[in-house]
């Protein structure tokens, strides 16, 4: 048990240091929303994970066939993230009232709509898929149901515990920031999703032309 418990911990480790797009957007949803905003995100982004684990785990071999659809999870995944990315540089915009945060406050029903985009970015990323299904197999291999669900519940329960840090430190911050420095957040996050974007649309079709 404490082998399953050391190994889901550093899997949490690698999962939450990992930079991708989603560390990114949960920076800017705090920064922009404060952390309703940032809590929103990153529990679309669980919810995915967790969906994500159980399919691995429990069906392995329909995950293996989702994947003979990678090309197509990749194109719209890229698409999405360039979308995204060009609404928060060209059309997204941040007002700031006279106590010095944002005008736009966030509300319930905006609520839905973050935790969707938690969870589509999460999710329609190939190498998250892969990253589940590769762990999921090889354990799968060498140890019990029991020991799995202890590995992946640590894992899992340990990035948790980091996206709310990272969401409670851009807090922090956000107090701070001025309307200039809000409007240039937004723009480097849409460049850093298009960025993202562009480079799994880039590998998708290089990938494909290697076939």
């Amino acid at each position: 048990m404490t082998e399953a418990l050391l190994k889901g911990l550093a899997l949490g480790c690698i999962l939450a240091l990992s930079v991708g797009p989603v560390i990114f957007t949960i920076i800017k949803q705090s920064l922009n929303n404060g952390k309703e905003g940032g809590l929103s995100f990153v529990a679309g982004v669980w919810v995915s994970d967790i969906v994500l684990v159980v399919l691995s785990n429990a069906f392995s071999e329909w995950v293996k066939a989702l994947l003979a659809y990678k090309k197509m999870i990749g194109y719209v995944g890229s698409g999405f993230l360039i979308a995204m990315g060009l609404f928060y540089i060209f059309l997204k915009r941040v007002k700031l009232s006279a106590d010095g945060d944002p005008s736009e406050r966030f509300r319930k029903r905006d609520m839905a709509k973050i935790f969707s985009s938690g969870f589509l970015i999460n999710t329609l990323n190939p190498s998250v898929i892969l990253f589940w299904l590769i762990n999921a197999t090889a354990f799968a291999v060498t140890h019990t149901f029991q020991q799995r669900v202890i590995i992946f519940s640590s894992c899992i329960l340990l990035n948790i515990l980091a996206d709310v840090l990272k969401v409670v430190m851009a807090g922090k911050l956000r107090k701070k920031l001025t309307l200039h420095n809000l409007s240039l957040i937004n723009k480097i996050s849409g460049f850093i999703l298009v960025g993202f974007g562009v480079a799994l649309l880039w590998g998708v079709v290089f990938l494909s032309e290697k076939v």
